[in-house]
Order: C-alpha cells, then structure tokens, then sequence
C-alpha cells in the first residue's frame, strides 16, 4: 500500500498545484483587469476635460465674437465725435440773420447733422446730453471746472461744454460739463 499512498500523494499534489495555477491565472486576470478599468478611467477623465475645454474655448471664443461686433468700430467713432461736435458748434452759432440769408446750406448743415446722430444710432451710439441744473454723475460726465454760480447747490452741472456718448453699455466719451463748487 505504500505505493498507492504515494500515489495518491503525487495525485494530491499535482492537484494542488493546479488549483494554485489556476487561482495564479486568475489573480493575473483579475489584476490585469482592473489596471484596464484605471486606464479606461483615466482615459474617460482625459476626455471630458478635453470636452470640457473645448466647450469653454468654444464660449469664450463666441464672447469675444459679440464683444468684436459690439465695440470693434470704438476707435473710428471716437474719430468721428469732433465732426459731430464742429457741427453742433457751426448750428449754435448759426444767427437768424445768417438763417434767412443762407438758409438752403444751414439746412444741409442741419440734415448732415441729424443723418450723423442716425448713424450714431443705427450703431449702438447713445448721445449723453446732460441739461443746466443736473447732478454731476462721475460715470458720465467729466468736470472741465468748477465755479461758484449763485441759486446752484455744489456737484449741479451750471454748463454743459460737450455731449457724450455710450457705445452700447460702454463710455465713449464723457459730457464735458462746469460744476457749481457752492458750499452746501
């Protein structure tokens, strides 16, 4: 009987160790699947930050589209403030003895005057015309001086020496105004 003992030893054995290989197989497999779920995920992270990226340049790149269409004109129209200005000038001093003898080209002056503010219009230009009496408001107007004027409280505006102008919800340029400096 020995020789059946150690033949079933042998048996035992060689089971034994297939059974080793085997869970050695699965151990293998079971570590190499989860190192290609941690590459899956790191691959899945890379990917929505990729798609998270190219939605914010997406974005940013439609925000400076609009703020382009919006604004891109801002330096040709503070170029073309001193054109307004030169003709409200010319209309303001423009006397009724003047107006009865040239009337047709006032009247052109007027037209191009009004067809200037049209345009302004037609592109986002807003005309800040403060009035005599006014509060001075920082934001949009520009104090060129101040003076003590009689029957005015301090910060009123007493003059009004240029209009400004908004692009859109931008300052193009500030009024250009005179403060009252009375002590309250």
């Amino acid at each position: 009987m020995p020789k059946e003992n150690e033949f079933l030893d042998d048996i035992e054995a060689a089971e034994a160790e297939a059974f080793a290989e085997e869970n050695s197989e699965i151990t293998d497999e079971a570590a190499e699947i989860d190192a290609l779920r941690a590459e899956r995920d790191d691959y899945k992270d890379k990917f929505m930050r990729a798609l998270a990226d190219a939605e914010n340049s997406r974005k940013r790149a439609d925000k400076q589209r609009r703020e382009a269409e919006q604004y891109g004109g801002s330096k040709l129209s503070r170029d073309i403030l001193p054109v307004f200005d030169n003709l409200k000038r010319a209309m303001d001093a423009v006397t009724d003895e003047q107006r009865e003898q040239m009337g047709a080209m006032i009247e052109g002056v007027e037209l191009t005057l009004r067809e200037l503010l049209s345009v302004f219009k037609k592109h986002g230009i807003e005309l800040i015309s403060p009035e005599v009496g006014d509060k001075f408001d920082p934001q949009m107007h520009e104090a060129m001086f101040e003076a003590p004027v009689p029957n005015t409280v301090a910060g009123e505006i007493i003059q009004v020496a240029a209009e400004g102008f908004m692009l859109h919800d931008r300052l193009l340029r500030p009024a250009q105004v005179g403060v009252s400096s009375n002590p309250g």
